[in-house]
């Protein structure tokens, strides 16, 4: 299982906001921005502190990509 945040770089760049800001406004760790940059799975806790600073949905940030397929962009 592999999950693509695609959706959440794009909202970061319509924002002018970098990856550097959302980790200093959310106080995520380096190594979670690593894991979401590689497309591995994150807390709950984690999306619910993106979906608050950047005031959206768990789907405005994220799709799930079942194993050896892509996700799909609406």
């Amino acid at each position: 299982m592999a999950m693509c945040y695609k959706k959440l770089w794009k909202l970061l760049i319509d924002r002018d906001m970098t990856r550097a800001d959302l980790r200093d406004k959310t106080g995520l760790s380096p190594a979670t921005l690593a894991k979401m940059s590689k497309g591995e799975a994150i807390g709950a806790n984690v999306l619910e502190r993106i979906c608050e600073t950047m005031q959206c949905n768990v789907g405005d940030v994220m799709d799930y990509v079942p194993e050896g397929g892509r996700a799909e962009h609406k």
